[in-house]
């Protein structure tokens, strides 16, 4: 299909006083626009009826595929709002390739890139009043796709399919500061085994994680971080986000984050990170640390810093380890050097106040 969309604007937009109330303090994944996009697949028609549709309930019947057999997956990316103005997304194409890659992990249609970009240019530009003006705000965009058939049966993927974006404005992740995090590790759950779908951004992976993050919590920790499922000593990522190990301080200061094993997910902050680190004296590689070789580099002070990326949060440093063979602390328990600027850098680029030499930015409003 072409890029062409059916608008159908809403009649029951909010009003400028009323959007600037939720603005002024929106939290996040709580307070969505007044549109949304939709586009339809068939087998017999392929991707087709594409809409910007006012933002409102979906109607499925219960024997729809996505229900029983979880069938679905989803990306997540933002829009910051420029000094001049204008509006822009972060490497939205890295999250359309991401995109068609859990769709073929998922047995799911692949969207042409340049419609999964349209899209988000379509909808942001529609409702470019609700992304926030505010330092630190940003507006989240989470296209997902679902199964639609109707029918119960798992001898084949669903025949039918819907795409769909919605945009929620979203504050600022930290309140007061910067403040490190910490981590319980998971040695009885795991999030991901190999031939699995870690690698592929979809629903079961989160939902299958809520038991071992609510053990975390119990155990007096923010988060929790997977390990392999075969040895359960090998470290892949806290929580939805990737980890990385800083080695040394000052001018030897060096990244490490786990290899991609199939395992984890491939975060797109993560990506930008490996570029970004070595621009600004920092050597970035990908290999695996076990959780004796963290604790034992802590302890040493070789290990100096340790921090978590993905699109929400762009960078949480993580002060404190608990497991069940004991606790302890990375570094001083603060935010690290390395960790600020790379996070300064990043979020610089991704607001307009640092050169963008990647072509990052993508200009959409």
């Amino acid at each position: 299909m072409n890029n062409t969309f059916d608008i159908q604007l809403s009649g029951h937009r909010s009003s400028a006083e009323e959007r600037q109330r939720l603005l002024e303090n929106p939290g996040f994944g709580q307070v969505f626009t007044d549109h949304m996009i939709t586009i339809s697949w068939t087998e017999e028609d392929g991707w087709h009826d594409a809409r910007l549709e006012p933002y409102g309930p979906l109607t499925l019947d219960p024997a729809t595929a996505v229900f029983h057999y979880a069938q679905e997956l989803f990306e997540g990316l933002k829009a910051y709002r420029q000094a001049d103005g204008s509006i822009v997304t972060f490497r939205p194409y890295a999250n359309a390739a991401r995109f068609n890659s859990s769709c073929e992990r998922m047995a799911m249609p692949p969207l042409p890139e340049e419609l999964f970009v349209r899209s988000l240019e379509l909808l942001v530009d529609t409702d470019r009043d609700w992304v926030p003006t505010h330092e630190g705000h940003s507006l989240y965009l989470r296209p997902f796709m679902i199964a639609t058939q109707r029918g119960l049966g798992v001898n084949s993927p669903s025949s039918s399919f819907k795409f769909i974006v919605i945009a929620s404005p979203s504050g600022a992740y930290f309140t007061g500061g910067i403040k490190p995090v910490s981590v319980w590790l998971s040695e009885e759950y795991t999030r991901a085994a190999p031939g699995g779908t870690g690698t592929a951004k979809c629903g079961g992976n989160y939902a299958a994680a809520f038991v071992a993050q609510a053990q975390a919590v119990r155990e007096g920790c923010d988060q929790v971080v997977w390990l392999d499922a075969n040895e359960h000593r090998w470290v892949e990522e806290m929580g939805g986000m990737n980890l990385f190990f800083v080695h040394g301080s000052g001018s030897d200061a060096r990244i490490v984050t786990p290899a991609l094993t199939g395992t984890l997910l491939p975060g797109i902050t993560r990506d930008s990170l490996l570029q970004l680190a070595p621009d600004l004296g920092f050597p970035a590689s990908e290999g695996r640390i076990s959780t004796d070789e963290w604790r034992a580099g802590c302890a040493s002070g070789e290990l100096t810093e340790v921090f978590a990326c993905g699109t929400a949060a762009v960078i949480t440093p993580v002060g404190r380890v608990k497991g069940a063979g004991g606790e302890w602390t990375v570094g001083s328990g603060e935010p690290g050097p390395v960790t600020m600027r790379l996070r300064e850098e990043l979020v610089g680029i991704q607001y307009g106040e640092r050169p963008d030499p990647y072509g990052w930015i993508h200009k959409t409003g």
